[in-house]
């Protein structure tokens, strides 16, 4: 007879997860249950998982995803996954186990990334090109979304058109600076000097020296400037517009300043939130398969090293992307 212990076993998965909004070592592995896929769900065996930050921003409990999910700790973070299908939900149609997929998931106050399993709606995700490992595409969809909405729904950049992008190395600069250059724009960006070889590889026009060079006096004319920094390098920035130009900043902190500031020099300004878009990432998986675009890993820590890679994140001196190994 078997043994009856054995029939309730459930398939348990490892997470990160945290109780309490602190430092990096809130950041705890533990077990749960792998989950089932709902109506309109899969579920992804998770290859890897992105770091942004808002990850850290919102494990020290500031800003608006902080406030969603105060109530409802403790709570696994994580919006980046890359994986394979291993379950679907009976009324999907559009993926197959086997799959493999790519979204930015559970946003904003989901989570569920930093897993090895993780559960999410079929429509949040897109396939992986073959020419991307699952680990690596698993840092992409929220940086990638974010430069591709900013330029091209907000900032509406075109070809022939020049744009300003600060941090053009980081997570979110080095997708712009390649998405900007492929559309046919004149691409100049802000980095420390240590980046500028790394910038000058992927194309970028003009590097300028932040620590040494202040935008204001360097730029002038401009038709659109990314602001991947905020505060008084947005308001800065302001300076360099064109009469039709248009700035668009992503920090939500320092937003609300930078765009009044605009409005009473007779200029444009805007933020932007990232919103989850398959589509999107279809069309960004297209560059990738054609050799346009390429996903640059900074660092990959095992899951186990959550607590370090948010540390190293936390500093914010990454080149490019850091991702979590969960497999």
């Amino acid at each position: 007879m078997a043994d009856p212990e054995d029939q309730t076993t459930e398939p348990l998965m490892r997470h990160v997860s945290y109780d309490r909004f602190g430092e990096p070592d809130v950041l705890q592995l533990g077990q749960s249950a792998v989950p089932e896929p709902g109506p309109g769900q899969v579920l992804v065996r998770v290859h890897g998982a992105g770091l942004n930050p808002i990850d850290w921003k919102t494990r020290r409990g500031l800003g608006f995803a902080a406030r969603q999910i105060e109530n409802s700790l403790p709570w696994t973070p994580g919006y980046d996954i890359a994986g394979e299908v291993v379950a679907v939900a009976d009324d999907v149609t559009t993926l197959a186990p086997g799959d493999r997929v790519m979204g930015m998931i559970g946003f904003p106050a989901g989570g569920g990334g930093y897993a090895d399993h993780a559960v999410a709606n079929a429509d949040e995700f897109a396939i992986v090109p073959e020419e991307l490992d699952l680990v690596t595409a698993g840092a992409l969809p929220l940086a990638a979304l974010t430069a591709w909405q900013a330029l091209f729904e907000v900032a509406k950049l075109e070809a022939g058109q020049k744009i300003l992008i600060h941090a053009g190395a980081g997570g979110v600069g080095h997708f712009a600076v390649q998405f900007a250059l492929e559309r046919g724009a004149h691409v100049v960006a802000t980095a420390s000097a240590a980046n500028r070889d790394f910038l000058a590889e992927l194309g970028v026009h003009e590097v300028i020296d932040y620590r040494t060079t202040d935008v204001a006096e360097e730029c002038y004319g401009l038709d659109v400037v990314l602001d991947l920094v905020g505060g008084e390098t947005g308001m800065r920035s302001l300076h360099t517009l064109g009469e039709q130009g248009v700035l668009v900043t992503i920090p939500t902190v320092t937003a609300d300043d930078i765009i009044s500031a605009a409005e009473e020099m007779g200029l444009r300004a805007h933020g932007m939130t990232v919103r989850p878009d398959a589509f999107h990432l279809d069309e960004i998986a297209e560059l990738i398969e054609d050799g346009d675009v390429r996903v640059h890993i900074d660092r990959a820590f095992p899951l186990a090293q959550a607590a370090d890679a948010h540390e190293l994140l936390e500093g914010g001196h990454v080149r490019g992307k850091l991702v979590l190994d969960c497999r």
